[in-house]
């Protein structure tokens, strides 16, 4: 099923048509051809063979454009149709983990990422190519992946998830009552994580991250992610659950660049993912919230997520620790729901300020001077939030 789907046209073409995901691939390569002229690429479930061309453009002395599924056929006709690159550009259909190349990789070429990064679980074939393809100390395009999470409060959304087994709470549908369902229907709705793009206000402190580095990671580091959660309420409010979205990093030579799905910058084809409580809790400005975010990937190229929240005590005998109320749900990455393309537009408050919370963090990425660019651009007070 997994390569029946990305060996379709129209699955590319919505891909190819996200131009923040194509756009920032070709910066990536052309403003650092030093990193590819007269050397060897992998391209790593080459898809259309987009990256393979761009590759060749950028100088490469040859490139294996590797594909699993039936488009391996339509890249071969793509580069075929453009000649001067296609002369250096050879299409191997099959898995990374089987096939032969006739010789050894200076960099690779792919893009593994699915929501919240690891979905698809095609980053262990990225992580499977290095060690089989890769000579030692090449080059990954991208080479680090980071997920970023923080709490959020949307009580338009978690409504509107609730509501959704209402039908299940009629008592005469044809002479049936269906209320014996509703309790099941309830939590499975809320299994699903949500993607869309939403406002960044409706984040309630700033994010933490979670690095993934390609170059040192193990494939069976991926098959079971745990990472803890801490966070310092910013604002008074419920907290329906934890938003999250990623970023990976271009490490080139020249121009490293980064590519975000971050919320209020523009909008890409993976959008932001959000897992919602079916029990919001309770916060105070200045409350600590912890917790858990835990992932065990599953047969269906995904991942089952358990998310854990809780409120720490507040105000007098805080000191002593203790958890005042937490809250728990399981769910499926593999089957979200799939809610809108845009973030809505949500009104302020008179006397609500935008709150300066997301800024880009800074993370050890073992690189000298390098530079990233601010992930989150704060709307101004009279955008209306609707980003783009």
């Amino acid at each position: 099923m997994y390569f029946h789907y990305y060996g379709q046209l129209l699955h590319q073409q919505n891909m190819l048509q996200d131009y923040v995901r194509t756009g920032t691939y070709y910066a990536a390569v052309i403003e650092n051809r030093a990193d590819f002229t007269g050397h060897v690429v992998v391209d790593v479930g080459a898809g259309s063979g987009i990256l393979s061309l761009f590759a060749a453009q950028a100088g490469a002395k040859h490139v294996y454009a590797v594909e699993a599924s039936e488009m391996a056929e339509y890249a071969r006709k793509l580069i075929a149709g453009n000649p001067t690159l296609g002369q250096r550009i050879t299409v191997i259909k099959g898995k990374v983990e089987e096939v032969e190349l006739p010789e050894k990789a200076d960099i690779l070429i792919s893009e593994p990422m699915g929501t919240l990064l690891v979905n698809e679980r095609m980053l262990e074939s990225y992580i499977i190519a290095r060690e089989r393809f890769l000579v030692p100390n090449g080059k990954m395009f991208p080479s680090i992946g980071r997920i970023h999470m923080a709490p959020f409060s949307d009580e338009y959304l978690f409504v509107e998830i609730a509501n959704k087994a209402l039908f299940w709470q009629q008592q005469n549908y044809y002479g049936v009552d269906l209320t014996p369902l509703y309790g099941s229907a309830f939590q499975g709705y809320f299994s699903q994580p949500v993607v869309d793009a939403f406002d960044p206000r409706l984040l309630v402190s700033p994010p933490l991250c979670h690095v993934i580095d390609f170059n040192e990671i193990k494939e069976e580091d991926l098959y079971e992610i745990d990472i803890p959660l801490k966070f310092i309420a910013s604002v008074g409010t419920r907290v329906h659950g934890l938003a999250c979205w990623f970023d990976v990093l271009f490490n080139g030579s020249t121009v490293p660049r980064w590519l975000t799905t971050a919320p209020g910058a523009p909008t890409t084809h993976w959008y932001q993912i959000r897992c919602v409580l079916s029990q919001p809790i309770y916060v105070m400005a200045g409350q600590e919230i912890t917790g858990r975010l835990h992932m065990i990937a599953h047969n269906a190229q995904s991942y089952t997520i358990y998310l854990t929240l809780s409120a720490k005590m507040w105000g007098p005998g805080a000191e002593q620790g203790g958890i005042l109320q937490t809250s728990s749900c399981k769910l499926d990455l593999k089957e979200p729901y799939y809610r809108m393309s845009q973030p809505q537009p949500y009104t302020l408050a008179q006397d609500q300020q935008p709150h300066q919370l997301l800024q880009a963090q800074d993370i050890p990425i073992h690189t000298e001077d390098l530079e990233e660019p601010e992930l989150l651009q704060q709307p101004s007070e009279n955008s209306g939030a609707q980003l783009q």
